[in-house]
Order: structure tokens, then sequence, then C-alpha cells
């Protein structure tokens, strides 16, 4: 084949590379999300959070997170932070109702999102986000991994390794249900099959290792429940009844098979719907 021919096929390719993403106007929102091929960040005009004082029950994972988030928002050192636990607890609500509360006393705090699918190009965001004149948090939800994901291995690096590291503007925040990432019966799987078992394992369970900062979201008790909807109920004025509140949240959590701040949430907006009450 001669050089020519070469020189045309590397043109054409060049052509058909799509072109890098451009950095958006940081300035046009307080949040953006992350979409690949092509490359983009898109702003979010309104971002979908709850005020910081009504997460109920998650006290302290809520006040070290605020305090980690300061603590970046101002230059100084941070960690980046996996929450994990029971489901509908707050872990995504959380993050960003820290984002809004932290913007609001130190503007210039930007919050990028973006999908566990879209991990493969993390390396191209993080190049985009560097250059970027404020400080971001890049968050991920619902974070795991199944037996044949490689994902993972994006992600390694960018926590903690890699050459260039993680960028001095950006934090990472992920949410997941599983602590190390992995299903237990993926981990086990790995420790009985593998040549060296403990290798296998530590392979798979190290990445949540890379994160400084583990909080823990469990299943709520029936008064911090309850607690939870009164909260609600007084700060969005919805007026009812000690005991028929108590009684309908309780019949609610029951028909739902589960009792947690999201099913708390849901009785809530049916009883406000009821009530007239705008949300």
């Amino acid at each position: 084949m001669s050089d020519e021919t070469l020189t045309r096929i590397a043109e054409a390719l060049e052509r058909l590379r799509p072109p890098p993403a451009r950095a958006p106007d940081w300035d046009a929102a307080e949040a953006f999300v992350w979409h690949a091929d092509p490359d983009r960040l898109d702003p979010v005009p309104r971002v979908n959070r709850v005020d910081l004082r009504l997460l109920l029950g998650v006290d302290r994972a809520r006040d070290t997170l605020v305090q980690n988030t300061r603590q970046f928002a101002r230059g100084l050192p941070a960690n980046n932070a996996l929450l994990w636990g029971a489901r509908g607890m707050g872990k995504s609500s959380l993050v960003k109702a820290v984002h809004g509360a932290v913007r609001a006393e130190a503007a210039g705090l930007a919050l990028v999102e973006m999908q566990r699918e879209d991990l493969p190009s993390i390396g191209r965001l993080l190049t985009l986000l560097r250059a970027a004149p404020c400080r971001v948090i890049l968050f991920c939800d619902d974070l795991s991994f199944s037996h044949d994901d490689q994902h993972y291995k994006s992600l390694k690096a960018v926590l903690d390794g890699g050459v260039e590291g993680r960028p001095e503007n950006v934090l990472f925040y992920a949410t997941s249900n599983r602590r190390h990432l992995m299903p237990r019966d993926m981990i086990e799987n790995e420790r009985s099959s593998a040549i060296n078992p403990s290798e296998a394992v530590e392979e798979k369970v190290s990445l949540s290792d890379r994160f400084g900062l583990w909080l823990g979201f469990h299943p709520c008790s029936q008064d911090e429940y309850l607690a939870i909807i009164r909260g609600y109920c007084d700060a969005y004025g919805v007026d009812v009844p000690e005991d028929q509140l108590r009684a309908e949240a309780i019949e609610w959590q029951a028909t739902r098979g589960a009792r947690s701040g999201r099913v708390a949430w849901q009785y809530f907006t049916d009883l406000a719907g009821r009530q007239g009450v705008r949300l």
C-alpha cells in the first residue's frame, strides 16, 4: 500500500472522528449533564432537589458531606465520597441538596452528573473539567458493576492513580446500594474460582477503598419515617391531625412493603394532593 493511500485513509479517519467537546458556558447553569458520543455538557435549567433541612434521619451523613463540600468549595483538601446503603433513604437527594446549600454560601461550585454507562468517557470529561473556571462536583448516581463489567477500571485510575490523577478542581461523589459496588455473589464467585482468590477479590473491591468518605444509609425506623412526613407537612403547610397522619402513613408503608424516605415522600405527595396543596 502506497504512502499516498495511507495518507488518504488517515485523513478520512480524521474526518470521521467526532470533534472534541466544547466547553460550556459555566455561568449558564449551576448543574450540567454529561453525554458521550458525541461528547457534550448540557446545562440543567432547574435542578431537581429538596431543601437540605427536609432530609431527616441522615444527620451524620449530612453534616459530614456538608463539611467535606465546604472544604472543597474553599479550595481546601477534600475527599471523594461514596454514599451507600438502603434504597430510598436520600443518597442522591443529599448530594444535590448539599451542592445547593454550599453553592449558596460560595458561588462558583458546579455539579456535573454522568451516567454509569458513560464511565469509559470519563477521561475525556476530566480533560474538559480540568480547564473549567470553577470547582466541580462530578456525580454518578446508582454506581454498581456486574460480573463482566469492566467499566470500573476506567474509574479506578481517576479516583486515585494515573499520571495526571484527578484534577484539583474536581471532586467525585457517587451513590450505590452496595458498599463495595459489586454484588456479593460476584465477589464470592471470584474467591472460589480464581487461581489466586485474594488477588481476584482485591481487584474487585479495591475501587471502593479509593473513596476517602464512606457514608452509610440504613433503613429508617417507624418513628423516623413518621418524623420525615411530619417535617414535610410543616414545611409545606399541610395541616392534618396527628392520629390521621399516623394511621394513613403506616398503612401506606405497609402496602408498599417498605419504609424509607422515598416512601415517606410518596405518601406526602398523595396527602398534599388530597389537601389541595401544590408542591
